[in-house]
């Protein structure tokens, strides 16, 4: 179900970004918005998704470790200390 969710929200950024590139694509050449503009704002654009991309990462990893927490879950950690104490 996570992968899933994911897929969906990559699958919504892709279509979003080729939604606006599209859009700068038609002001650009109805001479609305300037090349270097564009490029820049694209540019921007594209920072900006790659920064929540990893926020969103981070934050997942996050909620993650907390729910494996609260189960009381081994992690691998977790059985590395344990082979270590048993040899």
């Amino acid at each position: 179900m996570l992968k899933e969710l994911l897929f969906t929200g990559i699958g919504a950024t892709m279509l979003f970004k080729e939604k606006v590139e599209s859009e700068i694509k038609k002001l650009e050449e109805s001479g609305k918005l300037k090349t270097d503009d564009a490029k820049s704002f694209l540019e921007s654009l594209e920072q900006k998704g790659k920064d929540e991309e990893q926020r969103a990462k981070d934050e997942m990893k996050k909620m993650l470790k907390e729910i494996i927490d609260e189960l009381g879950v081994a992690t691998k950690e977790d059985i590395e200390k344990l082979k270590e104490s048993l040899k």
